[in-house]
């Protein structure tokens, strides 16, 4: 918070309880807005929202109001940051991705959050008030180093790091690696892994952006290290930081998964100010930590 402790705007944050979202919320709280949380819970918990007060403290968590449910209207907000993915690019003609490479998403949660970007490009022409900045996340990972708040998936995870967490920590019984015969050094995927908290702060650098720059329209960022670590690197990665052994089960490609995607982070630096900080060790590091706190996420059992 600045330093006379006033407030420095008014932020809604949907999917506030989710696992970028309540990061998010924590930053925006420690940077002094005041923020409004709206959720459905359709895979969260609230009480991701309750540790994201502990960890404020006592003072900025009067900063933070919950709301359970959705939005229906824009009420007069003609300022937004979407959360967009890395998955708009599909599988890219070369890498590092930029912001203005051709966009050709290759399975359905992609194409939505193309589908998305186009609508919000649509939203800003029609009504030039609006500013709105997409955020292109890469691959999210590890967790608040205080092991109180991280990813807790519902069901089988999708992703990478919550699978290989539940392994190490006896829920599952293997890890299946999807792809193991890429054109890559060790024939799994290559990803670009970016934790969470670098991820938080990238949305405090957009809000400032979004709120302050003249004539922003609507444009895109990527969020992500701009390096690329394959699977079997990540799992490995993951052993040393846990000193466990994660058993793995070698399986076919997934169609619609793409070789190798990372990010060019040139633009994000050069105008929002923003870099990643965090190495694939920490991240690791903060995920184990997550999980041998919290083996069954939020819930004390399951």
């Amino acid at each position: 918070m600045g330093s006379e402790g006033k407030i420095k705007g008014n932020v809604l944050v949907t999917g506030g309880a989710g696992f970028i979202g309540s990061h998010t919320v924590l930053q925006l709280l420690k940077e002094g807005f005041f923020v409004s949380v709206i959720d459905n819970l359709d895979n969260s918990l609230e009480e991701a929202v309750h540790r994201v007060r502990v960890l404020a403290g006592p003072h900025l968590s009067q900063n933070l109001r919950f709301h359970l449910g959705d939005i229906r209207s824009k009420d007069d907000l003609e300022e937004m940051v979407f959360s967009s993915s890395a998955t708009v690019y599909g599988q890219p003609e070369k890498i590092p991705c930029v912001e203005d490479f051709k966009l050709k998403a290759m399975n359905p949660y992609g194409r939505t959050k193309l589908f998305l970007e186009d609508i919000a490009h649509d939203i800003q022409k029609a009504d030039p008030e609006w500013r709105i900045i997409l955020l292109r996340y890469f691959n999210p990972v590890g967790a608040h180093e205080s092991g109180l708040i991280g990813e807790d998936p519902k069901g089988i995870p999708n992703n990478l790091m919550p699978y290989i967490q539940q392994v190490a920590v006896g829920r599952l019984p293997e890890l299946n690696v999807y792809g193991y015969d890429y054109p890559t050094k060790d024939g799994s995927a290559i990803r670009d892994y970016i934790h969470v908290m670098d991820l938080a702060d990238g949305h405090i650098a957009a809000l400032y952006k979004v709120t302050t720059a003249e004539n922003i329209g609507c444009v895109a960022y990527n969020l992500g290290t701009g390096r690329g670590t394959s699977v079997l690197e990540m799992v490995n990665a993951f052993e040393k930081v846990a000193g466990k052994k994660i058993p793995i089960k070698l399986c076919p490609r997934r169609p619609g998964d793409a070789t190798a995607v990372y990010a060019s982070t040139e633009k994000a630096q050069k105008e929002l100010g923003w870099k990643a900080r965090y190495a694939i060790e920490e991240m690791c590091r903060d995920q184990w930590n997550w999980a041998i706190k919290n083996p069954f996420g939020y819930r004390p059992r399951p």
